[in-house]
């Protein structure tokens, strides 16, 4: 097989990626599954077809779209490989840049090739016949080759089967928006970072496509030697916020052995020290805490609406959708500043909504959690996580397991926009019950652990509004401090790991010195396979 940067070779050589936003790509990893309709209008208006194949994007630039008429031949010109980074791409190519237009994501979804077990091999002998499954493409499709060409300029012939989603008369141009923003490529030439929202009145239609990327420095050693100069109580000013602190020298851990135990100083410090890595998962969310302000040998409770004292410059959300009795404002820890009054606050746990304001009916995470039971061992919940993660492999799906800080595994799976609650529920559902099947001696689908005889369950039902599960990085209310970690998925055989491995003492050397395999995943705009 030709090695994927060769792959690429021709894609790269013809874009300078300092003018166009299109993704350089990665040295791709082998994979399968996926396909996008591009529509794209440059010098003249086509859709690009690509379909995932070992790791690349292979692509066929149609001029009059796929189609759904069992009637239509469309001439199809095979192009260059693409980066599977190429496969959520929707935006403006500048003009001058080579296929200078815009682009929006016309469809997506999941192929699978028919007939054959080596689509590389069918695309060069010439004929490929696969099935897709997407928003507005479904069913039998067959790409010939008419003519050899010269490479990247081969002409084909794309057809659709006369099967049950066949529709005769059916034209593209019918249906002209983007599945990703839902954007007409005029909207997008307009103003490429907005999305139109047809049921809002004209003023309010455009909104903004989230926020621009963040990244938050560390503390600065001046702003760390002033937390430690401060007595039992007093102010502390980090990067320009200032933040009341209290009982400095409270306990809030008991120590582990051979240790000394976390004081609210310490939890302080390392809230601080951990904001450019927990930041990113919570800076544009509600956030539901757990507290302990009297520490973690006292029981905690759950707190979700801003206290009246609580700072002007604290980010806030109110949820307009709240019920009698149910919290209407929540605090968005959007800085350092903010994190450390949260840990002034004694939240220990801090956990924060799978959806962001204002479409917090759309989940951007699908969660996993495998939840230990009282006969669980760790060893087990490893064997459980290893299947997820060959699970998740054969999907082709792009997710990373983190230890809980107390004795489970759980698993974040980036979601595109566009899925409801209900949709990554039932997904996760689908994909935890065919693990289930695998070990049955060691799950239990009883919602009451009193009921599942000591044995783990595989949950899906944290997929649903205003349920949390903790967030990367955010303390475990036990002894020596424990933290919620994202592993490399290798990590899984490490006979030295366990659930609560790293502290708050242990846990920024970590990251330090070797990152957050959770972060890259953050915002990834991924289309679930269908099951």
């Amino acid at each position: 097989m030709t090695d994927q940067r060769e792959r690429l070779a021709t894609y790269r050589a013809k874009r300078d990626f300092a003018a166009t936003p299109e993704p350089a790509g990665s040295e791709a990893t082998a994979g399968s599954g996926r396909f996008v309709v591009q529509r794209h209008r440059a010098s003249r208006l086509h859709y690009d077809l690509r379909l995932e194949v070992d790791g690349v994007l292979a692509s066929w630039a149609v001029p009059r779209g796929p189609t759904l008429d069992p009637k239509a031949r469309q001439m199809a010109v095979h192009v260059e490989d693409h980066p599977v980074e190429y496969f959520d791409f929707e935006g403006v190519i500048p003009r001058g840049e080579y296929g200078g237009g815009d682009v929006i994501v016309w469809d997506w979804g999941s192929w699978q090739p028919s007939g054959t077990d080596d689509p590389a091999t069918a695309i060069e002998r010439g004929e490929l016949h696969f099935d897709l499954q997407g928003e507005k493409l479904a069913g039998r499709f067959v790409l010939v080759r008419r003519e050899e060409g010269r490479p990247g300029k081969e002409q084909w012939l794309l057809l659709h089967k006369n099967d049950d989603h066949a529709r005769p008369g059916w034209d593209p141009e019918d249906h002209p928006r983007s599945v990703k923003s839902g954007r007409t490529n005029d909207e997008v030439a307009a103003a490429p970072d907005t999305l139109w929202r047809s049921d809002l009145p004209p003023g309010e239609a455009a909104v903004r496509l989230g926020r621009e990327p963040r990244s938050w420095d560390p503390p600065t050693p001046d702003e760390l030697a002033a937390l430690d100069t401060i007595g039992r109580a007093g102010r502390w000013e980090v990067q320009g916020l200032e933040v009341k602190v209290t009982n400095l020298d409270k306990v809030l851990f008991p120590a582990r052995d051979g240790e000394s135990p976390v004081t609210k100083r310490d939890f302080i410090r390392y809230h601080a020290q951990i904001a450019p890595f927990l930041l990113p998962y919570l800076f544009d969310r509600p956030v539901n805490l757990h507290r302990y302000p009297d520490g973690v040998g006292r029981p905690g409770f759950w707190h979700k609406e801003v206290p009246t004292h609580a700072p002007e410059w604290l980010t806030q959300w109110r949820n307009e959708e709240a019920g009698p009795g149910e919290t209407e404002c929540y605090a968005v820890v959007d800085s350092m500043a903010a994190l450390v009054w949260m840990a002034n606050f004694a939240a220990v746990e801090l956990n924060p909504w799978t959806s962001r304001p204002p479409e917090v009916h759309q989940p951007t995470w699908a969660l996993i959690d495998i939840d230990p039971g009282d006969r669980t061992d760790f060893a087990e919940i490893l064997v459980l996580a290893r299947l997820y993660r060959a699970a998740l492999e054969h999907l082709g799906v792009a997710a990373a397991p983190k230890v809980t800080g107390k004795r489970g595994v759980q698993i974040w799976v980036p979601v595109a926009d566009g899925y409801t609650f209900a949709d990554t529920r039932e997904w996760v559902e689908k994909v935890s019950r065919a693990i289930g099947r695998t070990v049955p001696e060691l799950v239990s689908w009883e919602w009451h652990k009193d009921r599942r005889d000591g044995l783990a369950r595989l949950d899906y039902t944290q997929n649903a509004i205003n349920k949390t599960l903790v967030a990367p990085f955010s303390a475990r209310p036990a002894a020596g401090a424990p933290v919620s970690v994202p592993l490399r998925w290798d990590e899984l055989d490490d006979p030295g790991l366990r659930p609560d491995r790293w502290t708050v003492r242990t846990v920024v050397d970590r990251v330090q010195r070797d990152g957050d395999p959770l972060a890259p995943l953050i915002g990834r705009a991924q289309r679930l396979p269908m099951l």
